[in-house]
């Protein structure tokens, strides 16, 4: 079985790669060893992104985002931020002439979205749910094998398999994250109060609080904390882990409703020196890891598949979509983007989780300068719309 392109994860990036490829003239496959959600559901998933308005336009491109139940979906009209000594930069769609800040869904529902998509795509083919074995490198194919015995073969290999990609680690692409010592705390409430499509975040001593809108008066909580803390929110009963969120978010949205138990993950960046070698591309978390808080993460996936996708389509006379030197086009075009957001999310994390009395006077003045200065709120914010 001989294909263009292989993506190894059908996750939202991988699965987005696959969808825009559809008539791009390259055969495609696309392994997953997870069986993907079907059907409609009446719970709240508690994996929520923040889909940035370019990133939406893409998924719309691909046939993925008109599926969408709207009723689901909560545009964000603005985003207000508190710092730990009464600093507040707020940023607002209007002041900037823009429908909307960001979107916020559930995993759930993109991801079916997506997979719609994909089940009805000619160029396709589906190992799913298939794991993989091995790989073995070539000069002009990649070949891989499945645990039930296949072997495919492609020009182009893609790992979209996630932040412990197994793909980066049979390419010999080795770097070891750094973990920030923190956790991500998620978990889904009803506020008592309406959120008027507003998100908000608190820049706390002991950690950053995001309290994200969701349609019908319910929000998406992510609380960024260290390891101990985290288990000991974990440990809460339902209605005092509700009453801390309440508190630590000054009861801006009123009481609060548990509707999704609470789960963590660790927190770590990851900055490779390559994100491509002979016949391999990374993309997504597989390509680089950065911290929650400025909910970016999916959003610099996309755009490295926007990326791509790109460089594939517009490969001219170039056959072999493997090649190294079309692949360094995709790696050159993609590290400013990744470089710059990294070190935003990184010294955030640092200014604010540091009792230095220096740094939290450093911080908060400059949050308050910020939010004063129009031009900057205006750039700072339309970058985020990409």
């Amino acid at each position: 079985m001989d294909f263009d392109v292989v993506i190894i994860g059908g996750g939202l990036v991988g699965a987005s790669l696959a969808v825009v490829l559809k008539y791009s003239g390259l055969t495609i496959a696309l392994v997953e060893n997870q069986r993907a959600s079907t059907g409609k559901s009446d719970s709240w998933d508690s994996r929520i992104y923040a889909i940035s308005p370019g990133n939406a336009s893409f998924l719309e491109q691909c046939g993925a985002w008109q599926h969408l139940e709207m009723s689901r979906v909560q545009p964000v009209s603005a985003m207000r931020v508190f710092g730990d000594e009464g600093a507040e930069l707020e940023f607002s769609a209007y002041q900037i002439g823009a429908p909307e800040l960001n979107f916020i869904l559930e995993n759930r529902l993109l991801q079916q979205a997506l997979w719609r998509e994909l089940k009805q795509q000619d160029n396709l083919t589906l190992f799913h749910p298939a794991s993989c074995a091995s790989i073995d490198w070539h000069d002009d194919f990649v070949e891989l094998t499945l645990a039930d015995g296949r072997e495919i073969r492609t020009r182009l290999l893609v790992g979209a398999d996630g932040p412990d990609s197994w793909v980066r680690q049979q390419a010999g692409i080795n770097a070891a994250p750094t973990l920030y010592q923190q956790h991500g705390v998620v978990a889904n409430f009803i506020a008592d109060k309406p959120h008027h499509g507003i998100a908000y975040q608190w820049f706390q001593p002991d950690g950053i609080l995001a309290l994200l809108p969701l349609p019908q008066q319910r929000v998406s909580m992510v609380w960024s904390v260290s390891p101990e803390k985290s288990a000991a929110l974990l440990a809460l009963p339902h209605d005092a882990l509700c009453a801390q969120v309440a508190d630590a978010s000054k009861h801006t949205l009123g009481n609060l409703k548990l509707i999704t138990p609470p789960a963590a993950f660790p927190l770590r960046i990851l900055n490779l020196s390559h994100i491509i070698a002979p016949r391999l591309a990374l993309v997504g978390d597989a390509a680089h890891n950065v911290h929650p808080l400025a909910g970016q993460g999916v959003n610099l996936g996309f755009r490295d598949v926007r990326e791509l996708a790109r460089i594939l389509a517009q490969r001219g006379a170039q056959a072999d979509c493997g090649d190294v030197h079309l692949l360094r086009r995709y790696e050159r075009a993609r590290r400013e983007d990744i470089a710059s957001m990294q070190l935003t999310t990184h010294t955030l994390k640092y200014l604010f989780n540091n009792t230095n009395p220096v740094l939290r006077n450093l911080r908060n003045w400059g949050m308050s300068l910020t939010n004063q200065m129009a031009p900057l709120k205006k750039l700072l914010a339309r970058h985020a719309l990409i």
